[in-house]
């Protein structure tokens, strides 16, 4: 026999939850953590503030739910598919290039959130790169540049940590201001593929000239 619910209880549907991680992403990217309301990310939802506590407890909760539930499995996709790749370093750039890329049109929340949250000084989630991100992602890639420059595949020139740092300076700062200069420049070719092949480009030819044949 089932139990009476409570009066005023809500009751648990797990697409309300669902949908409340999701605008919370949304919100937390926009306008940040520290600024985001329960009423804002339940009204974004199309559900009762009543549910965030029936479902995360408080805001805190609510934030740690997405992290685990939002940011890290992207991140730890990512990761999975850098493994998969070889050994040569052209490889695993396209890869994760492309990957963020994949991440991005899928989930376009996750490059303002990475300035706001994880770049800023005060970011709510500062700490995340280092404990859970930098094991996942850069230190992985850091390891897979320096031996490939060990058996003489990547330019000695480089540091293999600050490629890392590079590519995601390439990467997920772009797709942040991407608002700002494809106003600038206004032209509806510089897509999302554009601006990978741009970055893949330049990343394996730099400057060149191009020789003529």
């Amino acid at each position: 026999m089932n139990r009476p619910r409570s009066p005023g209880r809500p009751s648990g549907d797990p697409q309300q939850r669902e949908a409340l991680l999701d605008a919370a992403v949304e919100i937390f990217a926009h306008h940040g953590i520290r600024a985001a309301s329960l009423r804002g990310i339940a009204t974004q939802a199309g559900v009762t503030p009543a549910l965030i506590n029936y479902y995360f407890g408080n805001k805190q909760r609510l934030v740690e739910a997405a992290v685990q539930e939002r940011l890290l499995p992207l991140i730890q996709a990512l990761a999975e598919r850098l493994r998969q790749v070889g050994e040569h370093p052209g490889e695993l750039i396209e890869t994760f290039v492309r990957g963020i890329g994949a991440t991005v049109a899928r989930h376009p929340w996750l490059p303002p959130l990475w300035v706001r949250e994880i770049l800023s000084e005060d970011g709510q989630l500062r700490d995340l790169l280092e404990q859970s991100i930098a094991p996942l992602v850069p230190q992985l890639l850091a390891q897979r540049f320096s031996a490939a420059q060990a058996r003489g595949a990547l330019n000695a020139q480089l540091d293999p940590r600050l490629l890392v740092v590079s590519l995601i300076g390439l990467t997920l700062l772009p797709y942040a201001a991407a608002p700002l200069w494809r106003g600038i420049f206004d032209d509806p070719q510089l897509d999302d593929e554009a601006l990978i092949q741009h970055t893949l480009a330049l990343l394996d030819r730099g400057l060149e000239t191009p020789h003529a044949p």
